[in-house]
């Protein structure tokens, strides 16, 4: 088959079963890895001997998984995106050249992070909140080291996942992501509380299970790179081509930007609960302390879940778009649009429901039955009211991926940046002087009710020039008619 018709389909089958096949193997794929962090999360929340210190601790080192995770993504969705409108244009050529690019701009990327991330760990954790006492800053040093050590791994993994989905193959990319946290899962519970002869290793434990996982989703991933159906790699394939990474990249760039503002607004949001915590009148007690940043990192976490569906249903249409505008197939392109919206706001009012009226058994599921009624009431509160808008979040979430897909990096930059940037950080500094604790979460809300106005705004904008450029191009050739014959 020539490479560059191996994906024509994209541009023939009927677009609610290509959603199908390519969304719901990405959904998969990043809900399970958002169980690396969340699995890791519950079995620490449900070991005595770490509890709420425990938890803290995780909250403290998750946004350093984030911005691996950006770096990782830039990387492969800006080379999904390439490859699929490039094989779109039939030019094969091109699209290895940028997997090959990819593949070694990832390594080099992840082993200049984990060296980073040893040599100023202690500088890292205190921007996240890590002093909030000795016991968080301690179990968080502890499963910060493993972890960073395991980056070089995770971003491989991550960066090849969107890659594997462009050649075709969203169904491997999801079982080498599934195949990962299956192990995770299953050392989790071995490590931390000692099961099968195996002593309680505690954070180092979970972490050790975390970076297994890991080592197996990246082992899988190189695999099928000898494997690949629409294109085939070989040694003119690898090497670093600036004139390619100025392509590639920049599609990359809103998914980068959405990883690491998120984790500049965690630095605030982590900032202002040790800052406001403090000066509460149950959580400025050394016992509480934690609570706060833990409970937090808990709400997050369910987040992560709903926006994982959000960005996998997203995300698993960037072949589909980027092959179609490629083709200049624009009335599939938009049609997809639509779909994707509907699909959207179907999730965000799902995940809102659950958040709304069982916040008491999602906290349970953390450890809460181990903790002060102070614990639970705050994570009750937190749920409730910092993800009240869910909705939003997911339509905000979907619609810049795929202006990302479409090729419309500004566009898409644009509502990132709003968000996470001049929202995301500018509410969690600004409200808490008017309402404490409360107000880190009425932030949350706040920000996605105003980037919504910008994502309207822009999902307009993107109808309006897909129907323009639907319209036939006017015929040179042809005479215009005389007002006798229009009106005949």
């Amino acid at each position: 088959m020539n490479p560059s018709h191996a994906n024509a389909f994209l541009e023939t089958e009927k677009i609610g079963k290509l959603m199908k096949k390519y969304s719901i193997p990405c959904i998969i794929s990043l809900l399970v890895g958002a169980l690396y962090n969340i699995v890791d999360q519950i079995f620490i929340a449900n070991a005595d001997y770490l509890g709420s210190f425990g938890n803290a601790a995780n909250t403290v080192v998750f946004p350093m998984t984030v911005l691996a995770l950006g770096i990782a993504v830039m990387i492969g969705d800006g080379c999904c995106t390439f490859v699929s409108i490039s094989l779109g244009m039939k030019d094969s050529e091109r699209a290895h050249r940028s997997i090959g690019n990819s593949i070694l701009l990832c390594v080099i990327s992840s082993i200049l992070l984990t060296a980073v991330y040893l040599l100023f760990s202690e500088q890292i954790l205190t921007i996240f909140g890590g002093r909030v006492n000795p016991e968080t800053y301690a179990l968080a040093k502890e499963y910060f080291f493993v972890i960073a050590l395991g980056m070089p791994f995770y971003m491989f993994g991550q960066a090849m996942n969107p890659v594997i989905r462009s050649d075709g193959s969203p169904r491997f990319a999801m079982f080498a992501t599934v195949s990962g946290a299956v192990v995770n899962i299953i050392l989790d519970p071995v490590m931390i509380y000692g099961l099968l002869g195996c002593p309680k290793l505690g954070m180092t434990g979970a972490a050790l299970a975390t970076v297994l996982g890991q080592c197996l989703t990246a082992a899988l991933s190189i695999w099928y790179l000898f494997h690949m159906k629409a294109l085939k790699l070989n040694r003119s394939s690898f090497g670093i081509w600036g004139s390619l990474m100025k392509n590639f990249l920049p599609l990359g760039m809103t998914s980068f930007l959405a990883q690491v503002s998120l984790v500049i607004s965690m630095a605030a949001v982590q900032n202002m609960c040790t800052r406001y915590g403090a000066m509460d009148a149950v959580f400025g007690q050394p016992e509480y302390a934690q609570i706060p940043l833990a409970v937090l990192g808990i709400v997050m976490k369910f987040f992560q879940i709903a926006i994982s569906v959000a960005i996998g249903m997203a995300a698993g249409c960037i072949p589909i778009v980027g092959y179609n505008m490629g083709a200049n197939r624009f009335d599939r392109a938009k049609q997809l649009f639509s779909y994707l919206i509907c699909g959207e706001l179907i999730v965000g009012f799902a995940a809102l429901l659950i958040v709304e009226l069982l916040p008491q058994q999602l906290i349970n599921i953390f450890g809460a039955a181990n903790e002060s009624a102070y614990y639970t009431n705050f994570a009750i509160r937190s749920f409730r009211i910092y993800l009240c808008m869910l909705p939003l979040a997911t339509l905000n979430k979907g619609t810049f991926i795929y202006l990302q897909g479409m090729g419309k990096a500004l566009a898409s930059t644009i509502i990132t940046l709003t968000r996470e940037i001049i929202l995301g950080v500018a509410l969690p500094i600004l409200l808490p002087v008017i309402w404490g604790l409360d107000g880190i979460l009425y932030s949350f809300p706040a920000a996605d009710i105003l980037t919504c106005i910008v994502t309207l705004a822009v999902i307009f904008r993107t109808y309006r020039e897909l129907n323009l450029k639907m319209q036939p191009e006017p015929n040179p050739n042809m005479q215009p008619k005389s007002t006798l014959e229009v009106q005949a």
